[in-house]
């Protein structure tokens, strides 16, 4: 505990600290909550707007395979710049290594948006909130077959003694917006990869005799509830 207090003490008193969100940087707007990167395409884009009145930030960017720290295939231009405030600019990212994706399937990563605002001299150890936006990037090849906003329609589900067995036979990504068993909300797992399936353990008791579910879409929204017996 008092280690923690240490650390919050420190954070306070260089005027640094680190939130995360999932759109909204404090002044800060990201475009989009996830990026289509279509294998067709020399590159995609993620628009980033400075909606502060006065304040200008320094946007940094960079894309991981997941695990926080191993760097992903692409490059984002620009990595490191100034947003002025009422004004917004394009990350534009390219992927340079084709060998690290699948040809047959999704692949997916993260994008990291670190936006640090600016500070006058005069503002001492005045707090400074300094937010990273972490979003998804699923890079399609364009020979898959089916439609994206089909796959999750084509989950299978098997009650099983370990739990919910949940399979996914399609060449997507299928992340959920919803997901419940006989009524009980599960929060794990969040997504199913292509080809894959997730075992997820269910509370002593519950009967499990039906399944609901629904899955964000490639815009960020809901698609419908569904539900299937077991």
């Amino acid at each position: 505990m008092h280690r923690y207090l240490r650390l919050l003490l420190i954070l306070l008193g260089t005027g640094s600290l680190f939130l995360v969100t999932s759109s909204y940087a404090g002044g800060i707007i990201i475009g989009r909550t996830r990026v289509i990167y279509q294998s067709s395409e020399k590159e995609a884009e993620l628009e980033i707007t400075n909606n502060s009145r006065e304040r200008p930030y320094l946007i940094q960017s960079w894309i991981d395979t997941g695990d926080l720290k191993t760097r992903g295939p692409f490059i984002i231009t620009p990595p490191l710049f100034r947003l002025n405030a009422q004004q917004e600019n394009a990350l534009r990212i390219e992927l340079v290594d084709e060998e690290a994706v699948s040809k047959d399937r999704e692949s997916m990563f993260y994008v990291n948006i670190r936006s640090i605002p600016s500070t006058s001299s005069e503002a001492g150890n005045r707090l400074k909130l300094v937010v990273k936006t972490r979003i998804k990037l699923f890079y399609r090849p364009d020979s898959l077959k089916g439609r994206a906003e089909d796959a999750f329609k084509a989950l299978q589900f098997k009650h099983k003694e370990a739990g919910l067995v949940i399979s996914n036979p399609s060449s997507f990504y299928v992340v959920f917006g919803a997901l419940s068993v006989s009524g009980h909300t599960l929060k794990e797992p969040e997504f199913v990869p292509p080809h894959g399936d997730v075992t997820v353990s269910l509370p002593e008791g519950n009967p499990a005799d039906s399944v609901k579910w629904s899955a964000i879409n490639d815009y960020g929204g809901d698609t419908v509830l569904l539900q299937r017996q077991l």
